[in-house]
This record gives C-alpha cells, structure tokens and sequence, in this order.
C-alpha cells in the first residue's frame, strides 16, 4: 500500500504553483506606469473585496483590488495600505476605475480561456 499524500500539501501546493505563475501587466497611460498583476489573491483578500462590496462600499472595494493586486515587474506589491487615503482622494476616479477593470477584465478573459480548455 503506497503512502498517500497530505490533503493540505496539495491544497497549498496548488495554490503556491498558481501564484507563482506568470504575471499580467497592464499600461495606465494617463499615470505613465505600467501595473504588473498576479491572476491569484489569497482567500482572506478576496474575503475583504467581498466584504467591502456587500455593504455597497464600491469606491473602497475599487482601491483595495488596486492596492492587492498591483505589482512592480519584481513582484513587491506596488501600493502600501497606507497609499489607502491617497488613492481615495487624490487619484482620478476615472483613471483608477479604468485601471482596476482592466486587470478584472484580462482576468475574465483568462478565466474564460481556461474554462473552455
């Protein structure tokens, strides 16, 4: 009888090789940057987007995907909590809006790629 493998070391082990996967990258012309992003977040980030948009707080919901999903090219997150206020009044609403559905927009397209494969 073989010796099976740990439940949670496949659990971890399938999500450590998601994360760690390629990054998207997408170009906000109006900041001149260009926002590295991973298909990925952990369950407790996602946990917080939900969060924030069952009690109608889409503003906030739109910087917290900014600031958990933004990357440099190296990977380190781009934005601090602390860029938090910042975002929310100091960034162009249309500009950030616009950025935040491009990376939830290549995500759809990724995810509808995937599920017909």
């Amino acid at each position: 009888m073989s010796k099976q493998a740990n439940p949670m070391d496949k659990i971890t082990g399938h999500f450590r090789n998601k994360i760690s996967g390629e990054m998207s990258s997408i170009y906000v012309e109006e900041w001149d940057l260009k926002i590295y992003y991973k298909n990925s977040n952990t369950l407790q980030e996602e946990g917080r987007l939900i969060e924030l948009a069952q009690k109608n707080k889409t503003v906030e919901a739109l910087v917290e995907t900014l600031i958990i999903k933004a990357r440099n090219e190296d990977g380190t997150k781009m934005f601090k909590p602390a860029d938090r206020t910042v975002l929310l009044n100091e960034a162009d609403p249309s500009t950030l809006i616009k950025a935040v559905g491009n990376m939830n927009s290549t995500l759809e397209v990724d995810m509808e790629e995937a599920e017909k494969n």
